[in-house]
């Protein structure tokens, strides 16, 4: 009997193969993407009349002009030699960089706050904020800037700060504070027409940066919305603790890319006499008459500063797409 049930139980087993020890090794991750860069006979092409047509403007520029170029004249215009500092210091060209700078960046700070709570009010339950919102949105960014430019420049100027009692604070002195406002602004003299050059950036600057917010709000799975609300959280939580946070990455390099449109766009306060690199450059130009060393110039300085930014974008775009 035990042999006969051994061998009905040997009948019962499935068929198993015999396991054989084998040595498999995971396979090694792909490498990541890499463009092949080469040179293609139609980039050789495209160098090649790149080259003939600046060598071609550069001659009719020298023989059908009849233009002599003085490009030693230039360094002065960047730095002067100062015997009071014993020293060399900033002189036309780098103060109007200088003036550009923060004028950009005061603009942006600006703008970030304007564009923030009207990207909030975009995406609000309220009615009213929503069409607040819209309306600041749709107006500023259908308007040209020059006309914002005059506009906060006769109203500020004449207006606001009468009213205020700030005129009195910006008159030239011996204070305290004016050495403040020429650091962080600019002269008390220039005060009023810098302040309404850095409103006028801000409101239009502001209306771009606020789409900037509202998309990246709106980008957020509404799952997340629909879970923190399960969790017993209001509008306000489910914003600050869990939307906000999450929106952040998505935006900062949208917020990045603004700061460099902002720096293009402060040219266009020249025209109320902001001493910023534009202004200075033609002030220089009618001056010198050096038309296409101090443009050329002033191009530069404008490209040393966006072109070193979109390297920052560049690089906080690359680490907001790492998971």
């Amino acid at each position: 009997m035990p042999a006969e049930r051994e061998a009905l139980v040997r009948e019962d087993r499935p068929f198993q193969t015999p396991r054989v020890k084998m040595g498999f090794r995971p396979l090694p991750d792909p490498p990541p993407f890499q463009q092949e860069t080469r040179i293609t006979p139609l980039d050789a092409v495209l160098a090649g009349t790149f080259i003939l047509v600046a060598a071609y403007l550069g001659y009719r520029i020298k023989t059908g002009l009849n233009y002599h170029w003085n490009w030693g004249a230039i360094p002065q215009y960047l730095f002067r030699y100062d015997p009071d500092q014993m020293g060399w210091v900033p002189n036309i060209l780098l103060q109007g960089l200088t003036t550009t700078i923060k004028l950009s960046i005061w603009s942006t700070l600006l703008a970030t706050i304007i564009g923030i709570v009207m990207g909030l009010f975009r995406v609000s339950k309220s009615l009213f904020r929503r069409l607040l919102g819209r309306v600041y949105v749709e107006s500023v960014r259908n308007l040209p800037p020059l006309v914002l430019i005059f506009i906060f420049y006769y109203f500020i100027s004449s207006q606001i700060l009468p009213i205020l009692g700030l005129d009195a604070v910006f008159e030239p002195g011996h204070r305290w504070h004016h050495k403040l406002w020429a650091g962080l602004l600019a002269p008390p003299d220039l005060l009023p027409a810098f302040l309404a050059a850095l409103i006028t950036l801000s409101v239009f600057e502001g209306s771009y940066i606020t789409e900037i917010i509202r998309a990246g709000i709106e980008s957020i799975d509404s799952s997340q919305w629909e879970g923190s609300k399960a969790l017993g959280m209001n509008r306000r939580q489910q914003l600050w603790c869990i939307i906000l946070p999450q929106a952040g990455p998505r935006i900062l390099a949208p917020l990045a890319n603004q700061f460099i449109s902002t720096i293009k766009d402060s040219a266009i306060v020249s025209v109320i006499s902001i001493q910023e690199l534009t202004f200075q450059g033609l002030e220089l130009m009618a001056a010198t008459h050096l038309t296409f060393e101090i443009w050329i110039t002033v191009a530069c300085l404008y490209l040393s500063i966006t072109l070193s930014c979109s390297m920052v974008v560049s690089r906080l775009e690359a680490v907001s797409q790492k998971p």
